[in-house]
């Protein structure tokens, strides 16, 4: 097995060495977040903060030697999988009832703040003289869109507005905006919960990561086997409803099927259904948690590590003209709009860090962000439901149609 390969001017590790470069960022931001105490105290999840230092140290590197430095990502499309089948496993009937209403007004705002972030863009980009394409590439098709949407969609923009240099400006709008994403969102809820004086109506097993007292009773190996044995029984069963999906013409990402088939298959099998563990299914024990927090923990951790901070020099300017403006307006939306219409409550204020991840970055980030929020100040399961939901399946569909209509009209 080759661990890294030097050709071109390019330093590139395999897939075993980026978990394995993942596993030091972890534990780099833990050690980091411990010793300074406004990263912790504002929730700043750890892989964000040991991701950032190293993309850092790889873009000095790539300035002092002019050797870039790449990973193989494969892992990381697994562990998204893995982390969204967890929400899925822990998703009760009774919260997907309770979460429908919360549910349709956290996407209607959603949908009026697309059309919101792509208007401040193409005003921004009107600033610098420059075509409103420009504007919508620093808008939902990077921000809310994501690397994904920014690359599906910028050689389009490119041909048919002439910005030969489409893909670089969507893709650094996509990851300066998933780093703001990543800091965003602890202090605004930290700021909600505390002028607020909120928290959660009772004490409820986590959805990502485990509790102190779980850290120190242990979790079984046969316990973490089991949660395995279920998260890949729903993964199965994912692969199954993606493959019928798409041919019947609907085309949704893996992750998000699998999130589906965990929510269909916990909510149809009892708690005394005989399995060949001998346990019941492991919907919100501490073994899923742990499940989730490793997948999602090193999934964020690997995208901000990998993220190549050079190529983004020579286009400053209007990028970060735009993404400050952008940035103002997510933190206003959220403070004054989202979490008061959400219910001011502790919920609220977790579905509002969850938001802040929305707005500019992705929906592992928005996962992270209320992750870290909930480790600190206690479980929502309400969130948990709604947001995943929300930027993780119907956001798609939505930019889908807003982006051509958008650039057809502005």
């Amino acid at each position: 097995m080759e661990f890294v390969d030097l050709s071109d001017d390019v330093l590139r590790f395999n897939s075993f060495m980026a978990v394995t470069f993942c596993i030091i960022v972890l534990f780099i931001g833990k050690r980091i977040n411990d010793a300074v105490g406004f990263l912790r105290e504002f929730s700043i999840p750890e892989p964000v903060t040991g991701g950032l230092l190293l993309s850092i140290v790889f873009g000095l590197v790539y300035a002092l030697t002019g050797t870039a430095v790449e990973f193989d990502l494969t892992t990381r499309d697994v562990l998204l999988v893995y982390f969204f089948t967890t929400i899925g496993i822990n998703a009760s009937l009774r919260d997907l009832l309770n979460g429908g209403k919360p549910l349709v007004i956290l996407l209607v705002i959603t949908i009026a703040y697309m059309f919101i972030q792509n208007l401040t863009g193409i005003s921004v980009a009107a600033l610098f003289d420059l075509p409103g394409a420009v504007g919508m590439l620093g808008g939902s098709v990077s921000l809310i869109g994501g690397h994904g949407t920014t690359i599906a969609w910028s050689p389009r923009i490119a041909e048919d507005f002439g910005i030969s240099n489409a893909m670089e400006i969507g893709i650094a709008c996509a990851t300066f905006g998933l780093i703001l994403a990543s800091l965003m969102g602890g202090p605004i809820a930290k700021f909600l919960i505390k002028r607020h004086g909120l928290q959660p109506e009772k004490t409820e097993a986590q959805d990502v990561g485990v509790s102190e007292k779980d850290r120190k009773t242990g979790i079984g190996h046969l316990d973490f086997l089991d949660a395995i044995f279920a998260i890949h029984i729903c993964i199965i069963a994912g692969i199954f409803l993606n493959d019928a999906l798409d041919n019947m013409g609907l085309q949704l990402p893996l992750f998000v099927t699998c999130l589906f088939a965990g929510i269909i298959i916990t909510n149809l099998i009892p708690d005394n259904y005989p399995r060949i563990s001998g346990m019941k299914w492991p919907s919100r024990t501490p073994s899923v948690a742990l499940i989730a927090d490793i997948s999602l923990g090193t999934f964020l951790a690997m995208s901000l590590m990998s993220m190549q901070l050079w190529t983004l020099i020579d286009l400053a300017g209007p990028i970060f003209t735009i993404l400050a403006l952008q940035f103002l307006v997510a933190v206003a939306i959220n403070i004054f709009v989202v979490f008061p219409v959400m219910g001011r409550n502790y919920d609220a204020a977790v579905v509002s860090a969850g938001f802040g991840g929305i707005s500019l970055g992705s929906t592992p980030t928005a996962m992270a962000n209320m992750a870290a929020v909930t480790q600190r100040y206690g479980a929502s399961h309400l969130a948990f439901i709604i947001v995943p939901l929300v930027c993780a399946f119907f956001i798609d569909l939505v930019n889908a149609l807003m982006i051509p209509f958008m650039l057809a009209n502005f």
